[in-house]
């Protein structure tokens, strides 16, 4: 596939005049409909702002290639433009874009074009190439300029396959001499430009120099052992994580990939002139490729790290819930109501798996968030952790056998993540004094013999407090009045809606699913909340989007019936397109229906031993039709709302 098959003659427009970007942009979405490659020009613009959001498209140079892959795209595309007064595009070097180009890309794209579109990227370096197009008069002068540019590419880099195919006949081959790699949150523009300006710079410094690129098609020209073992040092130039533990030993310099299209001469005599550190990989950990000169909050590195926690334990939890859910639905009470759920063979069966699966939810839990903190080394200090703080294991226990064993539950095994993870790094550093000749024992001797001594130490210490705070969080949860069920349904319920699966979201999941594990009535009532809360965003926009069509185009009614089945499968961000176009409407909306929801399901104290499923779990929910009632009123409540809030759509 050629360039000039994704570029037609009616997505080109010459000699264009453009206010601003948002201009700019629309300009270019509709010559994208006009040569039928975006089908929701609407929704394929919201996501060309989103990825504006992440870092400008801007490249410098007067260009800019704003791009974009979702649903809303129809058929793999270019829309291309030359504003020859300039546009304000936010670009790196800040001046004007005077040559714009937009990749529409579908959801399921595939390697082939998104391969033709990285040549794009690489060929738009070439200064003399990006002055003819500019220049062009005509459409056919435009697209006549990218084939021959595209042909004198491909014969360039046969004639140095070629080359290098006589010299390693010859044994005289030379190795890279600097290797980089580079990678971008999307991998279609910023990755493979990147890696062309660093070798392009590296030729004419006279320097030997290999990228390899980690795009959306995957990792290509990747990197040899035996040319990172020759390489003077590596420029890591990316916006996304990197698996470093290859590089060990080596000097890395890692910085942002923006760097890499802009300074490409710096970064590279930065590694000729062994100003660049020696990256050590503690125990052959994974690092994170992190932009140079940018600091996170230390509020949002404990956010990461406890997503990271998070998302690990997440399989477990609904898997293994969902099981157990099942057990006590193919179970009869009546048999033996203390052993309930084990009573039949099928129960028990179902039971059994479900339970080992929810057993791994707490080490899980915190042994990935020790990772994330301390890479692999804290990997078995936090599930350690992790499984003291669930069997609640203490000294008193071992001074006297009769003295009482509570599991420190859901919060032991948080602090037992971050104290494991931080107690590791520790470790590290002063394991860094020891003798060279040590460090082969260090990640399989010394971090894990040292590093799980000293969190069972500390969890014997803490869990006896921990798990008073769990049992009096526990107790003052089953001794609350129905009222303050309800505030709290209500709660939890509105938070599913503030951001659909954003920090907020996922805070009130967290919480749910915590509670569920600690196996009482109240939890699964607010499980129950919390599920009900998350399914009424994506059935409000149904609703409103069938009952209200003048508030609404047509391809936003289209694509609303999708979010029944979201909406009904507790998957909260089917609502995310539509809060994103119109969030001063769209949320407000959703957060009193989720909150009306989560209320009215806490009140007829509707209770869910299940942590996902959304409606299709009904069966095993308590008192299902007054959960049904309390999802249909919260729903309809916040699609009333966001039907009268919303202007009639004109045609």
């Amino acid at each position: 596939m050629k360039i000039t098959e994704l570029l037609k003659p009616e997505a080109i427009k010459l000699n264009a005049t453009a206010t601003d970007k948002n201009n700019a942009i629309d300009q270019l979405v509709e010559l994208h409909v006009k040569a039928g490659n975006v089908t929701d020009p609407k929704l394929y613009k919201e996501m060309i702002l989103k990825r504006e959001e992440e870092g400008t498209t801007g490249m410098g140079d007067g260009i800019a290639i704003p791009h974009a892959r979702t649903e809303a795209v129809a058929n793999a595309g270019l829309a291309a433009m030359t504003v020859p007064a300039g546009v304000d595009f936010n670009s790196m070097d800040g001046s004007p874009s005077t040559l714009l180009f937009m990749i529409a890309a579908p959801a399921n794209s595939n390697n082939l074009y998104l391969e033709v579109l990285s040549r794009l990227a690489m060929l738009l370096t070439d200064e003399e190439f990006t002055k003819s197009l500019k220049n062009a008069k005509t459409t056919e002068e435009f697209l006549l300029k990218i084939d021959l540019a595209e042909k004198d590419r491909e014969l360039n880099e046969l004639k140095e396959k070629e080359a290098a195919a006589k010299a390693a006949e010859r044994g005289n081959a030379s190795l890279p001499y600097v290797l980089a790699v580079t990678a971008c949150p999307t991998g279609i523009a910023h990755t493979y430009m990147a890696a062309e300006n660093l070798e392009k710079k590296a030729k004419e410094m006279g320097i030997v120099l290999k990228a390899e690129t980690q795009g959306s098609v995957g990792a290509k020209n990747v990197l040899t052992p035996e040319e990172v073992a020759n390489a003077k040092g590596i420029i890591i130039a990316a916006d996304k994580n990197i698996e470093l533990d290859r590089f060990d030993g080596k000097p890395v310099l890692v910085t942002s990939v923006t760097k890499g299209i802009n300074e490409p001469e710096v970064l590279i005599n930065k590694v000729l002139n062994n100003e660049v550190p020696v990256y050590h990989a503690a125990g052959g950990a994974r690092k994170e490729a992190v932009p140079s000169g940018e600091k996170d909050s230390t509020w949002h590195v404990l956010y990461k790290h406890l997503m990271n926690g998070v998302s690990h334990m997440l399989p477990f939890v609904v898997g293994g819930g969902i099981l157990i859910a099942i057990a006590f639905l193919l179970d009869d009470q009546s048999i033996d109501p203390s052993n309930f759920g084990m009573n039949t063979p099928a129960a028990a069966f179902f039971k059994t798996v479900g339970g080992a699966a929810f057993g791994f939810m707490l080490p899980i839990l915190s042994g990935y968030i020790a990772m994330s903190i301390a890479d692999r080394p804290g990997l078995a200090v936090g599930f350690t952790g992790g499984a003291i703080a669930s069997a609640g294991y203490n000294f008193a226990a071992l001074a006297n056998p009769s003295a009482p064993v509570i599991s420190s539950g859901f919060l032991g095994a948080l602090l037992a993540g971050f104290v494991g993870g931080y107690l590791t790094k520790w470790l590290e550093k002063a394991c860094d004094k020891l003798p060279a000749s040590l460090e082969g024992i260090k990640p399989v001797l010394l971090y894990p013999l040292l590093g799980i001594l000293m969190i069972g130490i500390v969890m014997y210490a803490v869990n006896p407090i921990m798990g008073a705070i769990n049992t009096w969080m526990t107790n003052t949860l089953n001794s609350m009045g129905t009222s303050n069920l309800v505030l709290l349904g209500a709660i939890v319920g509105g938070m599913m809606s503030v951001d659909m699966g954003g920090p907020v979201n996922k805070a009130a999941y967290v919480f749910g699913t915590a509670m569920l594990a600690e196996g009482t009535e109240a939890g699964k009532i607010i499980m129950a909340s919390v599920m009900v809360g998350g399914m009424v965003p994506p059935l409000a926009i149904a609703i409103s989007t069938s009952i209200a069509k003048n508030k609404w185009s047509d391809e936003d009614r289209k694509a609303g019936v999708v979010n029944y089945i979201m909406g009904l499968s507790f998957i909260s961000e089917g609502a995310i397109p539509y809060a994103a176009a119109d969030p001063l409407k769209v949320l407000p909306s959703c957060i009193i229906g989720s909150a009306v929801a989560g209320a009215m399901s806490a009140a007829f104290h509707c209770a869910s031993p299940a942590p996902h499923g959304g409606f299709w779990v009904i069966g095993i929910i308590s008192n299902p039709v007054m959960y049904a009632l309390a999802l249909a009123v919260g729903s309809i409540v916040a699609a009333v709302i966001l039907s009268a809030l919303k202007k009639p759509v004109q045609k």
